[in-house]
């Protein structure tokens, strides 16, 4: 049992069978053939060596079966994490103050996976699998959307053959503006010609291949594969026009000579980098990748009636992105398209994640020397229909018809990130979302209720037709209670006893109060004391059993001016002038009562 927490991989190995294998590797026949031409993509889109994303879809893969508890989600390079990564090594410079040489950013590139790792894990022994749920899915959704955007308008140069730099929207668009003259065409017809194919396979040969009578599960799984013969293609065209090494008489950028076999295992240096500067890079690379992970994991895990551990998953992507550290590799996550296709191919368990590491070796092995013939305009069409996913227009459309506050916070965060970069978009929407949260918890809203006549139910006197009494008014309490809305609430009580000159009795009906913190009891205390003062006695009613549990080691109950209730009915009985004088008996006594509440 203690095994199984750590290594999940113990849990259901027990039970694994050769049904369960068959799955597996099927899954992992098809993840791999997908996943080739995507790790080389998203390397480049990271601005580092092809290899390298072979490199990190090959360790990090095996390590994850180990831990991971999703039986679908396949983890590599991905695209927002290789722009995060991207924009965390160009703001790096070298030691005489220069831009990084491509080793320096090798360098870079693994310090940034092993530090992101590292801190994953070190979330998940805290277990603080919870803190994400601090970032709105508003939030999430504007940078997801700006980051689409960013990744699309990166891919327009290498597409089209020009030059272009920058890691916000502004700066791409002069770079790609001034250099719009030096178009080059074999490349853009090539880059045009992949996207054309991509997109129309996406739309179209599903229900082609169906029509020729080929079931929807495997027509579903062999346009996962059109990647393949775009990158088929391209190279055999590419081939006959340029030399991969010197990019021949065209002028077309290739892939060129991608070294093949295992990577060297080695710890990345500490000492030729100021890592520092990396931190807080590896810090929101740890938390987006997380983020899209879990979210990910948990969805699929649904469809199965499976269950993920956000903590587990923590120390998952953490050994996971370690691997890719200490392996050649980059900051990896689990990947949208992958997991999906992982999904619906049948893997079993974590171990086609294993096979597919395999299946990836294998491809670095004996392909390497077709692929330095791989033109980097399909791998720039590839990154462009993979990353459309992204971009969410109904989602922006949806969060403002619902909400001005969320819909604001998620213009925001895109705004931030396209003018911006991504890393000064997700700080930007992490403190959005915080600030969102304060707000909102922080002026609490709260409503004077009246009993609903001839039950016992109560609402909202400015919403109803309610009874109400003169000497007593009903506060209900529609949030806890902490110490950024202990203020408010004496506000609103002072300010609702001087517009009551008559008021005896105030009731705060505690139904939606799941905690009550130091601050908000000394809060309660002063309330109590000025009600008192004035006359007026404070009473509760239907306090959860947790939070009568913390009250009762305070002084508060045995100082209240009035009594604690079961319920607001009761209360109601016992004070007011139309309630039912002789059912004080099953109304009140104070804290004896509410030790059974909750």
């Amino acid at each position: 049992m203690s095994l199984a927490r750590w290594l999940p991989l113990a849990g259901w190995l027990a039970h694994y069978d050769r049904h369960s294998l068959g799955r597996d590797l099927l899954a992992a026949v098809i993840v791999s053939v997908m996943l080739v031409p995507q790790a080389l993509a998203y390397a480049l889109l990271a601005g580092l060596p092809a290899q390298v994303g072979l490199y990190a879809s090959m360790f990090p893969l095996v390590l994850y079966a180990l831990f991971g508890t999703s039986s679908t989600l396949a983890v590599g390079p991905v695209a927002i994490i290789s722009l995060m990564t991207a924009s965390a090594i160009a703001g790096m410079s070298g030691a005489d103050g220069a831009a990084l040489s491509t080793p320096e950013m090798l360098a870079a590139a693994l310090l940034l996976a092993f530090l992101s790792g590292a801190m994953l894990i070190a979330m998940g022994l805290l277990r603080l699998g919870v803190l994400v749920n601090f970032i709105s899915h508003p939030v999430i959704s504007g940078f997801m959307t700006a980051s689409g955007i960013l990744i699309i308008a990166s891919q327009l140069g290498p597409i089209t053959g020009l030059s272009l730099s920058g890691g916000n929207l502004i700066a791409m668009g002069e770079s790609l503006s001034a250099g719009a003259h030096e178009l080059h065409w074999p490349t853009l017809t090539i880059g045009l010609g992949c996207l054309a194919w991509l997109i129309l396979a996406r739309r179209h040969l599903k229900h082609g291949l169906m029509a020729l009578r080929m079931s929807e599960s495997a027509a579903g799984m062999l346009c996962k594969t059109t990647p393949i013969i775009a990158v088929i293609v391209s190279s055999l065209l590419a081939w006959g026009l340029s030399d991969p090494l010197v990019q021949g008489k065209s002028g077309m950028a290739l892939v060129g000579a991608v070294p093949g076999g295992l990577p060297d295992l080695s710890l990345p240096s500490l000492v030729s980098h100021d890592w520092s500067g990396l931190l807080i890079s590896a810090l929101l690379i740890s938390v987006v990748g997380f983020v899209e992970s879990l979210a990910l994991a948990q969805t699929l895990a649904a469809r199965r009636r499976q269950r993920i551990d956000p903590d587990k998953e923590l120390i998952a992507l953490g050994v996971s992105n370690m691997g890719a550290g200490v392996s050649g590799g980059m900051p990896i996550s689990g990947g949208l398209s992958r997991s999906v296709v992982n999904f619906d191919a049948g893997a079993a368990t974590p171990l086609a994640g294993a096979f597919t590491a395999i299946g990836i070796l294998l491809a670095s092995l004996w392909l390497t020397d077709w692929l330095a013939w791989l033109p980097r305009a399909t791998l720039a069409a590839i990154i462009i229909v993979a990353t459309t996913s992204l971009i969410d227009i109904a989602a922006i459309k949806r969060t403002f018809r619902y909400s001005k506050g969320d819909g604001a916070a998620l213009m925001i965060t895109l705004i931030i990130t396209l003018a911006h970069g991504v890393e000064s978009g997700i700080i930007v929407g992490i403190a959005v979302s915080l600030g969102l949260y304060l707000k909102r918890t922080s002026q609490p809203h709260s409503a004077l209720v009246g009993r609903v006549p001839g039950s016992e139910h109560f609402r909202n006197v400015e919403r109803h037709e309610v009874e109400t009494d003169p000497e007593l008014a009903i506060l209900r309490i529609d949030e806890s209670l902490y110490f950024a809305n202990a203020r408010y609430l004496e506000d609103t009580v002072l300010a609702l006893m001087a517009e009551r000159p008559s008021l005896k009795h105030l009731v705060l009906a505690c139904q939606a109060v799941n905690l009550i913190d130091a601050s908000a009891l000394e809060s309660l205390e002063v309330i109590n004391e000025r009600l008192s003062a004035a006359g007026v006695k404070l009473h509760l009613s239907e306090v959860k059993g947790p939070v009568m549990d913390r009250l009762k080691c305070s002084e508060l109950p045995a100082n209240l001016g009035g009594d604690i209730y079961l319920s607001t009915f009761d209360a109601w009985q016992a004070l007011s002038i139309h309630g039912s004088h002789c059912g004080q008996s099953c109304a009140r006594d104070g804290i004896s009562q509410t030790a059974a509440v909750g």
